[in-house]
């Protein structure tokens, strides 16, 4: 549901989380690794989530980096966290944040929810280079990215299909996450990822509204790509991404799940 040449490894600070997340034991926590890879083959991406739950409540922790050569390209690290309730069956959220170290600029978004989920974001510091407007009349309804794609997560796994059209926002960017069904496809094992089996694929797009860089060389996260989602939980309440390819700042990356942790399972993947 995307860090460092400017930022220390985040893997230990991230499991660490586990301890502290208020939501569930340990042992009821989804934890997620992933490794992205770009042209022929490099290495050139990480990312970590971690997902917490209980019946009112939810919490997800998450963080990317580039690594080896991508780095030299553009160093980006991530690390990201939201709060929320979860009213009916779906996740509402109370506060975001996430901290971007973009080639050794750093920036700290943050969006706080009133009880009617109207929201109030702020970007500190703010863009140095003009950005596109976004107006408060654009804002109702909207969620942060991490809940967007625990929406489009629980709505696969009630076998629902991937329709679904997602507004976001996360203190600066405003755009919707158009979500479509790809049917579904059997996997074999690919570059050294041991799984196969049944997934559904989604397909995304990011319809920007505001909030971008004016200067359109300055890409920012990733505006499509493809997800491959696999019923690997027990509960069955959570679809888990096996793999994605993701039109990127840095190119296009191909990330493979690499462990999985949760519920009744533990996966390791790749070595």
């Amino acid at each position: 549901m995307l860090r460092p040449l400017a930022w220390p490894v985040l893997l230990a600070a991230v499991l660490s989380l586990v301890a502290a997340l208020p939501l569930a034991a340990a042992e009821d926590v989804v934890r997620m690794e992933f490794e992205g890879f770009g042209p022929a083959g490099l290495h050139v991406l990480d990312t970590h989530t971690v997902i917490a739950e209980d019946s009112s409540q939810y919490e997800i922790q998450g963080d990317f980096s580039t690594t080896g050569l991508a780095s030299l390209v553009a160093s980006v690290a991530n690390r990201s966290m939201t709060r929320g309730r979860t009213v009916g069956d779906k996740p509402r959220p109370v506060s975001f944040d996430s901290e971007t170290d973009r080639n050794g600029v750093v920036q700290h978004l943050r969006v706080d929810y009133k009880p009617d989920g109207t929201p109030s974001g702020s970007a500190n510091p703010p863009p140095k280079e003009p950005v596109t407007p976004v107006s408060f009349t654009q804002l109702g309804g909207t969620v942060d990215n991490l809940t967007a794609y625990l929406l489009l997560e629980k709505q696969v796994a009630r076998g629902a299909g991937c329709g679904l059209r997602v507004p976001v926002f996360d203190g600066r960017h405003r755009y919707d996450l158009l979500f479509s069904d790809g049917g579904l496809q059997l996997l074999s094992p690919a570059a050294g990822q041991n799984f196969s089996g049944q997934t559904h694929v989604c397909r995304m797009t990011r319809s920007e509204i505001g909030g971008f860089y004016v200067d359109k060389s300055h890409e920012e996260g990733a505006r499509a790509g493809t997800i491959w989602y696999a019923a690997l939980l027990p509960h069955g309440d959570i679809a888990v991404p096996v793999r994605m390819e993701m039109e990127t700042e840095i190119g296009k990356v191909t990330l493979f799940l690499a462990r999985l942790h949760g519920p009744g399972v533990s996966l390791k993947l790749m070595d």
